[in-house]
């Protein structure tokens, strides 16, 4: 049984945006000036409005609730950034920015070798896909492996796979989630049920993962990537 979503207290959940907040401002130095505007233009409109118009004070209360919310917009999306930004190069990182993308099964190292190459899997309606990381010239053949055992029971579902990095014909992780969210829904809610089901059957031992796979000044707070998806 899957387990259950970690309740997060207000004062918790406020602690968490407060982490996310200082996290960003320290890495992206244009967020505090846009978090500025953010919070600043929904305020300077409600007060034109009740200087210059018949409108009411009550406009106040809901100039005060669109820059928070404008606030949140900005923080959610240059965190993000800020997160794929100091991942790059980073080992692991793929495995970990799936943590931010909903509607994904994944299954770290289902293919790993001596030199702590990986391939990982991950499923949704889109398909099966296999994001490798490591050597590019080691992974390949891993890479093919896993395919080969995949593809004999994925049936009609799409079997995609990309080697996460920098260079020519790799998937950079700042595309990762945007590569992954524009493929195609391929599957039905319960043909993804059967393939997850068929595949958790033929998972390989868990193989050892290098402990600490991401360094920890790349890390975001813990519970940062929860508040900013509104669990």
């Amino acid at each position: 049984m899957a387990d259950q979503p970690e309740k997060v207290s207000f004062g918790q959940r406020i602690k968490q945006i407060g982490q996310a907040f200082t996290f960003t401002a320290k890495r992206d130095k244009v967020f505090l000036p846009l978090v500025i505007v953010a919070i600043l233009v929904p305020l300077i409109a409600v007060a034109a409005l009740v200087t210059f118009t018949e409108l009411g004070w009550w406009l106040i209360p809901v100039g005060i609730l669109m820059s928070l919310l404008a606030m949140m917009i900005v923080l959610n999306l240059r965190v993000n950034k800020a997160v794929m930004n100091e991942a790059v190069g980073k080992p692991g990182a793929a495995l970990a920015l799936m943590d931010m993308i909903r509607g994904w099964t994944t299954t770290p190292a289902v293919q790993v070798n001596t030199h702590q190459d990986m391939v990982h899997r991950t499923i949704s309606r889109s398909g099966v896909v296999l994001l490798a990381e490591g050597s590019p010239h080691r992974l390949k053949s891993m890479i093919a492996q896993e395919k080969k055992r995949v593809s004999r029971i994925a049936g009609s579902a799409p079997v995609y796979d990309y080697i996460i990095g920098e260079g020519e014909g790799q998937l950079s992780v700042r595309k990762l989630r945007t590569t992954l969210t524009k493929l195609p829904k391929n599957l039905t809610s319960k043909e993804l049920a059967g393939l997850i089901k068929r595949l958790e059957a033929i998972s390989a031992r868990s193989a050892p993962i290098p402990k600490g796979p991401i360094p920890g000044n790349m890390r975001a707070p813990k519970g940062m990537h929860k508040a900013m998806r509104g669990r």
